[in-house]
């Protein structure tokens, strides 16, 4: 294979895994989705409307998405600023993903944080 192939295997790669990041921000019962105790500790319509914004977010640029994979943001919310973050993991959720890009293999979580408890 030449480089240049190698280079598109990585940007298909990369394309294949931020297709599948998207689909699970926008609908995260497809996987697992964690809040921490800061979020938890939010009154209900804070937490639906936090939620919305992490499913509604497209804020991506080089600084929050390095790696164009949409796998992390920043939100502020009445003055506090919010991360959230996709992990992978294999079929048990017990170790990472062999392949983030197969999502055969791939579990994803989805966690919602406020930047302090990072």
């Amino acid at each position: 294979m030449t480089s240049s192939n190698h280079q598109q295997v990585a940007v298909d790669r990369t394309a294949t895994i931020r297709s599948l990041n998207d689909a699970f921000r926008r609908n995260p019962t497809a996987g697992r989705a964690v809040i921490t105790s800061g979020v938890s500790a939010l009154p209900h319509d804070q937490r639906l409307a936090l939620l919305m914004a992490v499913v509604g977010f497209t804020a991506f640029d080089a600084g929050n998405d390095p790696h164009n994979e949409h796998d992390f943001g920043a939100i502020e919310a009445d003055g506090v600023s919010y991360f959230w973050k996709i992990d992978y993991y294999d079929q048990d959720y017990d170790m990472g993903s062999p392949d983030p890009a197969n999502p055969h293999v791939t579990r994803r979580v989805l966690t919602i944080m406020r930047a302090d408890e990072y």
